[in-house]
């Protein structure tokens, strides 16, 4: 009786036993499938990898005085935050890619990134044109986009995942325009490029023109790689124009410039804020005396006011960027900054798994961060997020970027 009582408490306990092991086990697979975006240990490993973010910038073509200094920003400051411990302990990979200030190559770069590299986020375009060309593929893998180019369409033709870090021509054109009008412009010749920011630009300057009180005596466009334009320009001369106002932010800005010096064009000629580089102004020297644009306060830090998080913000990033490169960041520079913390800022926020979905929501939720463009609030109608308080007027003299006459 006794041997029987013993089997059965036995065999009670292995019993225990194993039902005890089975619980321990299922726990185990369940907390492992939940740790990913889609299960599986693979899944888990790559949360604890690097954070891939993509990034497109034309670093040859007409905009590659503009894709360098982003590169070398998103470079600098991919290294600042590792070194500062990364997001969450997780360090960041940026991955470049070159469009070559072309539509078609900006797709492929996209589409590499997406599906080859896999990142949660894509940075870029430099251009107007190459940023709305990705959008397809941008909504065939639900990635966020933080475009760093200025037109309008960009976030005017409003798409959930789509975000800009710069001023768009919606915003700049009519602050440019109501400077023109309280100095006594009334008739303009427009000279603006065919791709894509030039097209951008054209549009809005047709829609608010008349709403300051202007006329479009002539329009005149170019090309992308010419290298002439003083036809364009000797039909502003004969029109009868109060001033120019050039729309485009590639290389070609510095021979319009000239050109209108050599013909002997005395009206003023105003820019986008495409031509906020020290390129530009270097390339066009004395004979750009005068050329006006606006364009965000980095170039004069001391316009965000002195004191404000803005302030040391910028000229910390200009420090930074001056020893990384031997050179001053120009405001392209800063795009390629404030797309980068936007998303980097996010992704702070969101708890061991950085999944694309729920990455956009979080950057949608931006409210008074603190750039080198400006104060950048998102709203789910609202990707741009910055206002004219975040603009300024620019004069320039001898090839160096002053404080316009206000």
């Amino acid at each position: 009786m006794r041997g029987r009582t013993l089997r059965f408490a036995l065999a009670a306990l292995v019993a225990a036993l194993a039902i005890a092991m089975a619980v321990a086990v299922a726990g185990c697979t369940s907390g492992s499938t939940s740790s990913g975006s889609s299960g599986g240990s693979s899944t888990s490993t790559a949360q604890q990898g690097p954070i891939k973010i993509g990034a497109i910038v034309s670093l040859t073509g007409s905009y590659a005085g503009i894709g360098t200094a982003q590169k070398q920003t998103l470079d600098m400051e991919a290294k600042r935050i590792n070194s500062s411990g990364g997001i969450n302990g997780r360090s960041v990979q940026v991955i470049v890619e070159d469009d070559g200030t072309d539509e078609s190559k900006a797709v492929a770069a996209a589409t590499k990134l997406i599906e080859q590299d896999k990142v949660v986020a894509l940075i870029g375009a430099s251009g107007t044109g190459e940023s709305m060309a990705i959008r397809p593929e941008l909504d065939r893998a639900g990635i966020p986009n933080v475009s760093m180019a200025g037109g309008n369409a960009i976030t005017g033709q409003f798409d959930p995942l789509v975000f800009q870090s710069a001023w768009s021509n919606g915003l700049v054109v009519p602050y440019e325009l109501a400077y023109m009008q309280k100095h006594g412009i009334k008739k303009i010749g427009v000279i603006s490029d065919s791709g894509g920011f030039g097209k951008d630009g054209l549009a809005v300057i047709q829609a608010d023109a008349p709403k300051y009180g202007m006329t479009i005596v002539s329009n005149q466009t170019f090309n992308i790689g010419d290298t002439d334009m003083t036809a364009q320009l000797t039909n502003i001369k004969n029109s009868g124009a109060d001033a120019v106002l050039m729309w485009t932010a590639g290389a070609e800005a510095t021979t319009i410039v000239k050109n209108a010096k050599s013909l002997g064009l005395a009206i003023p000629i105003y820019g986008s804020h495409g031509n906020a580089r020290a390129q530009f102004a270097q390339g066009v020297g004395s004979d750009g005396d005068g050329f006006r644009f606006a364009a965000g306060h980095i170039l004069i830090p001391e316009t965000y006011g002195t004191g404000t998080d803005e302030y040391k913000i910028a000229t910390a990033f200009i420090d930074r960027f001056k020893a990384y490169t031997g050179t001053s960041p120009s405001t392209f520079a800063g795009h390629a900054y404030d797309a980068l913390y936007l998303i980097v800022n996010a992704m702070k926020t969101l708890n061991g798994n950085i999944a694309p979905s729920g990455l956009r929501d979080a950057i949608e939720k931006t409210s008074g961060f603190p750039g080198i463009g400006g104060i950048f609030t998102f709203s789910p109608t609202d990707h741009n997020g910055l206002t004219d308080k975040d603009l300024t007027m620019y004069e320039l003299k001898n090839g160096a970027f002053t404080l316009a006459p206000q």
